[in-house]
């Protein structure tokens, strides 16, 4: 199994990428944490990955165009299938996924999907809110979480 991964720099702090055997598998935020100095790009797929980031923080691209692999339970891929549906720009509450999967109760799960989600921003779970409509927990923080949304919501007036 061939791995890989890259530090790069962006507007919302480092972010850490990952492949496997020719898949984008991880996309780390690494805020608060060290970081190996800058290097060159180990592999074409994670410089591509890494250009597609910087066109969206320009907002420049609204969906990513890679091949990716999110490792999880069954349930879990249903979350993100679910969740790569969000447009860009807009959010859905946990609720509205677990009412989409035809789980109405189980908002909490889908939450703790989301939260186990490896390829953040490639899979939009910063676009997945709580119930009234405010953020809630996010790998990158509720910072970057609201970052994230008003880049989105930016974009798409």
């Amino acid at each position: 199994m061939a791995h890989c991964e890259w530090y790069i720099h962006s507007p919302i702090g480092p972010l850490r990428l990952e492949e496997t055997d020719g898949f984008v598998t991880g996309l780390w935020f690494c805020a608060g944490q060290p970081t190996p100095p800058p290097t060159d790009c180990p592999s074409p797929l994670l410089a591509e990955a890494a250009r597609q980031l910087q066109e969206y923080f320009a907002g420049r691209r609204a969906e990513f165009e890679l091949p990716l692999r999110a490792d999880g339970t069954d349930f879990q891929k249903a979350v993100w299938a679910v969740m790569d549906q969000i447009p860009y720009g807009q959010t859905r509450t946990y609720g509205q996924l677990a009412a989409t999967l035809g789980k109405p109760g189980a908002a909490r799960a889908v939450g703790g999907a989301c939260h186990n989600n490896p390829i953040g921003i490639f899979q939009p779970c910063h676009r997945v809110v709580g119930a009234n409509g405010h953020l809630t927990g996010f790998a990158g923080g509720l910072e970057v979480k609201q970052q994230l949304l008003a880049l989105e919501s930016k974009h798409t007036r």
